[in-house]
């Protein structure tokens, strides 16, 4: 069985990591990776490729930089022609991002059957890009693979149920349990940037939301200067050039690095007091990690981590954020397993093979 994934953004990088090693391994499946270029710099592809070991790709599409409709067209015209040459079995698409459109719309309409990855999420908010993406990629898969059981309620409540469905776990959760031991072995991050274990908040921002808005962001960045302990800030190219352009003021206890291979990435996961983040996937690394999260968003995916007390919602547009930020959250519930028990990719393969073979 011949599986074309597509992959274009760093989260995607580290879910094929685990998939694509289990697919490496198999006697039934064939693999043929397509970059569509979407994160294109070398701190924010290469390097994931390199740490991960996943196989360089077939096809590297080099489309990225424009705007979400223009990506999303032209990676739909290019991954139409890989497609029309390699005549997959199935197309596996990954998490949200506009290179999971395109990968999901060019194979629905040759009719490729699509799995994805990761479906069922919500934030039922239709202003972000990625709800859009999320919601028609599930709409249009043949096979449905879900992180939680949350999930599989959503989809549910919008008519998507029965076999197509399958709660898989997460495959986030994979990569941190074997991503985390090697980050301890040979990540030199702690010394290079001179932190001590527990003595550092780390934050991202990214999110259109936050960093197209001057107000948002500015508010943001007053927030880390309440912090009690150093922020460290590995700065999203989009953020830096908003910051620049809006004329913004970076706080003197922010630590500003580039963006990180995903080995020192963990580890500063692993070491935070705690994570401050608009990311969905650095949200649940956090969890992962036994680390209090502080969600930068008005609105998560990830319900059950708020539930359970291991991310609290602070929106930058609410008037007390500024009140709230700085106060350290506790932990939350421990030994709570929403993800599944670390073998999610091996069940994604199992029922890609179940479903198609």
């Amino acid at each position: 069985m011949k599986i074309l994934t597509i992959v274009g953004a760093r989260p995607q990088f580290i879910k094929a990591a685990t998939v694509s090693r289990v697919i490496s391994k198999s006697t039934t499946c064939s693999e043929v990776m397509v970059h569509t270029g979407q994160h294109f710099d070398a701190n924010m592809s290469d390097v994931f490729f390199q740490e991960l070991d996943i196989p360089e790709p077939a096809y590297n599409l080099g489309v990225g930089g424009g705007t979400h409709g223009q990506n999303t067209g032209r990676m739909l015209e290019a991954i139409e022609t890989v497609m029309l040459k390699e005549r997959p079995d199935v197309t596996l698409v990954y998490g949200d991002t506009d290179s999971t459109l395109a990968g999901a719309l060019a194979a629905a309409k040759i009719h490729v059957p699509v799995v994805h990855v990761e479906a069922g999420l919500r934030s039922f908010n239709k202003r972000m890009p990625e709800e859009i993406n999320r919601q028609l990629t599930d709409h249009i898969s043949s096979l449905l693979l879900t992180p939680n059981n949350v999930a599989v309620e959503n989809l549910a409540k919008e008519g998507i149920a029965g076999p197509r469905v399958r709660n898989v776990g997460d495959v986030m959760y994979d990569a941190a349990l074997f991503f985390g031991e090697k980050a301890e072995r040979t990540s030199r991050i702690l010394e290079r940037l001179d932190l001590a274990s527990k003595g550092f908040v780390l934050a991202t921002v990214h999110r259109q939301e936050n960093t197209d808005d001057v107000k948002r962001l500015g508010t943001i960045l007053d927030g880390f200067a309440r912090m009690a302990r150093p922020v460290v800030l590995p700065l999203h190219p989009r953020t830096k050039q908003r910051i620049a352009s809006f004329g913004l003021q970076v706080p003197g206890n922010v630590q500003i690095v580039e963006p990180l291979g995903y080995i020192d990435m963990v580890m500063l996961e692993k070491h935070a007091s705690l994570v401050a983040t608009d990311s969905g996937g650095v949200q649940k690394e956090a969890y992962f990690h036994g680390v209090p999260c502080l969600t930068l968003r008005d609105e998560t995916e990830w319900v059950e981590l708020v539930q359970l007390g291991w991310n609290t919602l602070l929106s930058p547009g609410a008037g007390d954020f500024l009140d709230k930020v700085g106060v350290l959250p506790a932990p939350g519930v421990p030994g709570a397993s929403p993800y599944g028990n670390g073998n999610a990719a091996d069940l994604v393969i199992d029922a890609i093979v179940d479903a198609f073979r």
